[in-house]
C-alpha cells in the first residue's frame, strides 16, 4: 500500500485534534492500533497488552449495543480466552453444554457426549465482551477508545498514518485525529471499513438460508443438553443459556412480516411439539445467513481477524470462536515482526493460514445449513440415515470433534 492508496485523507489537518499528544497523538508511535472493540479485537488487545505491546482499540460505537446472536465458546476458544486470562471468569459465567441430540418426529436419531472432547460453554457475546473490556482496562488502562472512525490509512513506508474522526461527524476538522502505528488490524466486522480502504474484495461463498431466533425460560429439563431437530419443515435447535433460560433457531423459508413471541412459539411447537413460555420471552428476531471470504487476509502492514475476514454462518457457532483463532495466530505474527523492527510484509503466513481455516469453517457450516434444511421422503430417509451412521462410534467422535471445532 504505497502513499498514493491514501484514502480519504483531504483537508486541512493543522486543526486536528490529536486526542492528547503523550498518549494517542500522530507524534507517538504505537505498535499496533486495532479498529473495532468486538469480541475478536479486545481478544487480541488483550494479547498483544500481556505482551507489553503498545497497542490501541478504536471502535465506531459509544457503547456496547445490540443483541448477543452468539452464544456457544467451543474449546479453542476457551484455550484462546484463557490466554487472555478470562477463562475462569468465563466459565463462572457461562453455562456447559456437554451433551447433544438429534430428533427428527420425536425419534431420537443420535446422541453424543461432548465432555470427552471438551465442552461447550454457553455465554451472550455482549457478556464475554464485558469480561474482555474489563481484562483490558487491567492490563492497559485507557487503551479502547470509544466514538472514534478510522476513516483514512496512509503508508508513509516505516509506519502506518490513520486518520480518524471522533463522533462521527466528517465536516468537522476540529473532530479529526491523527494516529501513527507500526501495524493495523481490521476487526471491524463484516461491513469492515478497513477491509474497504486498504481495497481488500469480498466473495460470497456457497451458504445461506433464513432463520428465526429469541430466548425463552428452559422448561424442557435439559438444562446441559443441546437439543437439534431435523424436522421434515426444518430445522429447530436449541441451547442452554445462562440464568435459566435457552436460546430457540428455526429455520424459515423468509422471515415473517410479523414476528413475535407467539409467532416463534407457533413454529416451534408445529415442528417438535415443544411449548415455549411465551410471557419469558425475548423479542425474537430474524436473520439471513450468509457467508464470505476476503480474497486476502492481509495487505501490506494492515490485517483482518475475525467477521471482517470472513463472515461464517452462524449455524453451527463457528464465527466468533474463529475469529478469536485468528487473534491467536495474529498475536504471534505481530510478536515476531515487532521483535524483528517491525517489516513491511508481516503477515504472508498468517493471511494463509487463517484463509485456509476460515474456508474450512465455511464448508463446514454450509453442511450444517444444508443438514437443516426441509426435506421429504427419500431424501428426509438418507438425511435421518445419514445423521444415524454419523452417531455411531467411530464416527460419533469424529462429530463431536466437528460440533466442538477441535479440528480447527
Amino acid at each position: 500500500m504505497s502513499e498514493a492508496s491514501d484514502v480519504r485523507s483531504g483537508g486541512d489537518r493543522s486543526g486536528a485534534d490529536r486526542m492528547g499528544a503523550d498518549r494517542m497523538g500522530a507524534d507517538r508511535m504505537h505498535d499496533v492500533v486495532i479498529v473495532g472493540g468486538g469480541p475478536v479485537g479486545l481478544l487480541l488487545a488483550c494479547l498483544l497488552a500481556r505482551r507489553g505491546r503498545d497497542v490501541v482499540v478504536l471502535e465506531r460505537r459509544t457503547e456496547r449495543t445490540g443483541r448477543s446472536r452468539a452464544i456457544g465458546i467451543h474449546p479453542p476458544g476457551l484455550r484462546a480466552l484463557g490466554r487472555a486470562g478470562v477463562e475462569t471468569e468465563v466459565r463462572a459465567a457461562a453455562v456447559e453444554i456437554g451433551e447433544g441430540r438429534v430428533t427428527c418426529e420425536g425419534r431420537v436419531l443420535g446422541a453424543m457426549s461432548f465432555r470427552g472432547a471438551g465442552s461447550v460453554w454457553s455465554l451472550p457475546q455482549l457478556e464475554t465482551e464485558a469480561l474482555l473490556e474489563r481484562r483490558l482496562a487491567e492490563l492497559a488502562p485507557d487503551a479502547l477508545e470509544r466514538g472514534v472512525e478510522v476513516v483514512g490509512i496512509r503508508d508513509r513506508g516505516t509506519h502506518l498514518e490513520i486518520t480518524a474522526e471522533r463522533g462521527g461527524e466528517p465536516v468537522e476538522i476540529a473532530a479529526r485525529v491523527e494516529i501513527a502505528a507500526r501495524y493495523v488490524v481490521g476487526a471491524d466486522g463484516v461491513r469492515s471499513g478497513i477491509r474497504s480502504l486498504v481495497g481488500i474484495g469480498w466473495h460470497a461463498w456457497p451458504g445461506r438460508a433464513h432463520y428465526v431466533m429469541g430466548d425463552t425460560r428452559d422448561d424442557t429439563g435439559e438444562a446441559a443438553t443441546a437439543l437439534l431437530h431435523f424436522e421434515p419443515a426444518g430445522v429447530v435447535e436449541s441451547f442452554p443459556m445462562p440464568g435459566q433460560r435457552r436460546r430457540w433457531v428455526a429455520w424459515v423459508r423468509r422471515p415473517p412480516a410479523r414476528l413475535d413471541a407467539g409467532v416463534l412459539a407457533t413454529i416451534v411447537a408445529s415442528r417438535t411439539g415443544d411449548t415455549l413460555d411465551e410471557a419469558t420471552a425475548s423479542a425474537p428476531s430474524g436473520f439471513e445467513a450468509r457467508q464470505h471470504l476476503a480474497e486476502r487476509m492481509a495487505h501490506g502492514r494492515v490485517a483482518l481477524v475475525g467477521d471482517a475476514a470472513h463472515e461464517v454462518s452462524p449455524i453451527g457457532g463457528q464465527g466468533m470462536n474463529l475469529g478469536w483463532l485468528d487473534a491467536l495466530a495474529l498475536d504471534h505474527e505481530l510478536a515476531a515482526a515487532l521483535d524483528a523492527g517491525a517489516p513491511f510484509e508481516a503477515f504472508e503466513r498468517y493471511a494463509r493460514t487463517r484463509r485456509s481455516a476460515a474456508a474450512r469453517a465455511m464448508r463446514q457450516a454450509a453442511f450444517n445449513m444444508a443438514m437443516g434444511a426441509p426435506a421429504a421422503g427419500l431424501r428426509l430417509r438418507l438425511r435421518n440415515a445419514a445423521v444415524r451412521t454419523l452417531s455411531v462410534p467411530p464416527l460419533r467422535a469424529v462429530l463431536a470433534r466437528a460440533f466442538t471445532m477441535r479440528w480447527l
